[in-house]
C-alpha cells in the first residue's frame, strides 16, 4: 500500500520517501499465496494494475490473479520512476512530534539502520521532519504502537489503541482496510493492513486488491490536504 502511495504522490508532485526496514520492499506480496507465486484482485484494483502496468488473468466472479513477483517489482519500479526515493534496511524506531495549538501532532519520524537495531548496538538515530507520516508497516502497525505507547494518547479508534487484527474474512477485511484508511492521529495516517489492524479488522490472505486501493486512497488524502 505505501508502494502505491508513494506511486500516486510522486505523480501529483508531491515529495515522499519510503523507509524499508528489510532488504526489499514490497512485505508479503512476493511470496503470494503460500509460495505459489500467485495473488488476487478483484475489480476495483483493476485500474490501478492496469497504471502500474501488471499482466492480469480474469477467474472469474470479478476476481483475477496476477504474478506475484512481476506485480511487486512492476509496482516498486513505478514507484521509484515516478519520482519517490525508497531506503531499504532503515528501521523507524520513534517519531518526532510538535504541538499546535495545544494539540500534539506527529511530525516526523526517526530512524536508524535495521542492522544496528537488530544487534542492538548504541548508535544515535536521526530525525527526519515530514509535512505527514503514513504507517504502512502491515500488520505489526509500530509506527501507531509507538505513538501510543510513548506519547500517551489516544488514537482514532473504537479503543484509543491499536485495536489488534481479527482472524482472516476476505471479503470483510478488504472493505475494511480501504473503509479505515485515513488519519489515525494529527500527523498520522494508516493505510494497507496497518489500517486494518489499527482499526480491528479480519486478515485477508494473498488478496492484494484493498491493499492497492488502500494506497492510492492514501494518496489522494494527503494530496488533497497538501494541495487543496
Amino acid at each position: 500500500s505505501n508502494l502505491i502511495a508513494g506511486y500516486y504522490l510522486a505523480k501529483a508532485g508531491l515529495k515522499a520517501v519510503i523507509f524499508e526496514s528489510k532488504l526489499a520492499p514490497g512485505g508479503g506480496m512476493w511470496g503470494g499465496g503460500m509460495m505459489f507465486n500467485e495473488i488476487v484482485v478483484q475489480d476495483d484494483a483493476i485500474h490501478i494494475v492496469e497504471d502500474v502496468g501488471i499482466a492480469y488473468r480474469p477467474k472469474g466472479e470479478g476476481c483475477y490473479t496476477m504474478d506475484s513477483l512481476e506485480a511487486t517489482s512492476a509496482i516498486i519500479s513505478r514507484c521509484l520512476k515516478a519520482g519517490t526515493v525508497i531506503f531499504n534496511l532503515i528501521k523507524v524506531t520513534d517519531v518526532l512530534f510538535r504541538e499546535e495549538a495545544g494539540q500534539s501532532r506527529v511530525s516526523g519520524l526517526v530512524i536508524n539502520w535495521s542492522p544496528v537495531e537488530n544487534l542492538g548496538l548504541h548508535v544515535d538515530p536521526l530525525g527526519m521532519k515530514a509535512s505527514f507520516v503514513v504507517d504502512g508497516t502491515g500488520h505489526p502497525a509500530d509506527i501507531c504502537r509507538i505513538v501510543t505507547r510513548k506519547m500517551d494518547v489516544k488514537l482514532n479508534t473504537k479503543t484509543g489503541d491499536v485495536v489488534g487484527e481479527m482472524p482472516l474474512w476476505a471479503e470483510k477485511g478488504e472493505q475494511f482496510t480501504v473503509a479505515n484508511t485515513g488519519e489515525v492521529f494529527p500527523g498520522l495516517y494508516v493505510a494497507g493492513m496497518a489500517a486494518n489492524n489499527a482499526f480491528g479488522g479480519p486478515r485477508m490472505g494473498p488478496i492484494f486488491g484493498g491493499m492497492l486501493v488502500s494506497g492510492k486512497k492514501v494518496a489522494e488524502l494527503l494530496t488533497d490536504r497538501l494541495k487543496g
